[in-house]
């Protein structure tokens, strides 16, 4: 597919609405490195074992720099109670007209109970300080992603 966002890419422009109540652009993400990450749903068993990783590691992101945003398409409202019940540190970005998963090329096919189903794939973007697409993960297992991410991050950054 040509317009698969690759690793050297500009990130696409965006604006989503975040937990804080505040928009979120691509714009914001310039200026520092932010991990993108993509996930199906709020408060299923594997989302929320990723999102408690890049909890549990959110220090160590924070030390380099770095900023963390959660991608799916849930509500505003379903993001603040994941948000606050898992204790995250970091902003979720609410994708309900599928805009940035679009754009970042995450909407897929899916087998969901036997039936066709489109979907958000599990999905990570490390974006660089310049706003281009540093590294990207597809088709994520959450078991070690987050530390993956971290140690590719601590490698671009020279920590």
């Amino acid at each position: 597919m040509s317009d698969t966002i690759a690793e050297g890419d500009p990130i696409p422009a965006f604006t989503v609405e975040s937990t804080s109540g505040q928009a979120v652009s691509a714009d914001d993400l310039k200026g520092n490195y932010s991990v993108l990450y993509f996930y199906p749903k709020d408060s299923t068993p594997g989302c929320t074992q990723e999102g408690q990783a890049f909890r549990d590691l959110h220090a160590e992101f924070d030390q380099l720099g770095a900023k963390i945003f959660g991608v799916s398409r849930d509500s505003l409202k379903s993001h603040e109670n994941f948000k606050c019940k898992q204790g995250f540190p970091f902003e979720l970005l609410s994708d309900p007209d599928e805009s940035l998963c679009r754009a970042f090329d995450v909407i897929r096919m899916k087998n969901m109970y036997g039936k066709q189903v489109q979907g958000i794939e599990r999905s990570t973007f490390l974006i660089d300080p310049q706003g281009r697409v540093a590294k990207v993960w597809r088709k994520v297992r959450v078991p070690g992603h987050a530390e993956e991410v971290l140690g590719v991050l601590k490698s671009l950054s020279g920590a």
